[in-house]
């Protein structure tokens, strides 16, 4: 029998992947679950407002969610392309095409921005959980 927790620390399974990746798909802390981690639309709190869990963890943290907006954008505007390509062939509308490219990378990264940082701190914690020891600890 293989425990769940090492130290007071999950174990990687897939039900605790799985639950992380919904609390970043849904906005939610990944440490807690709680809701409500954006006071606007661009404006993200410092902290949980249940657990306290700190969202920004040191300079730069925010690469990752960068990156993740970056890839999500990039992965959905080849999926439209390719769809349309093959729909519409022999004759696509490439105007129409041009101007909802435009479009759609310029507003899609927008919407986009929360989902982004949620899902990078899902994804850190899974791997990095803040309230992991360190090696300073023993």
């Amino acid at each position: 029998m293989v425990p769940e927790t090492i130290n007071n620390y999950e174990r990687v399974t897939l039900s605790r992947t799985a639950r992380l990746a919904w609390r970043g798909w849904t906005k939610a802390c990944p440490r807690c679950g709680a809701r409500g981690l954006f006071m606007r639309w661009f404006t993200m709190r410092r902290q949980c407002p249940r657990c306290e869990l700190a969202f920004e963890r040191e300079e730069g943290y925010w690469t990752g969610a960068m990156g993740a907006n970056i890839i999500m954008t990039e992965l959905v505007f080849v999926s439209l392309m390719i769809l349309t390509f093959v729909l519409t062939w022999p004759d696509p509308p490439v105007r129409d095409m041009i101007i909802g490219s435009v479009l759609f990378t310029v507003l899609f990264p927008m919407f986009f921005y929360p989902f982004s940082k949620t899902i990078w701190m899902s994804f850190d914690h899974a791997f990095n959980p803040a309230d992991a020891p360190t090696e300073d600890s023993d």
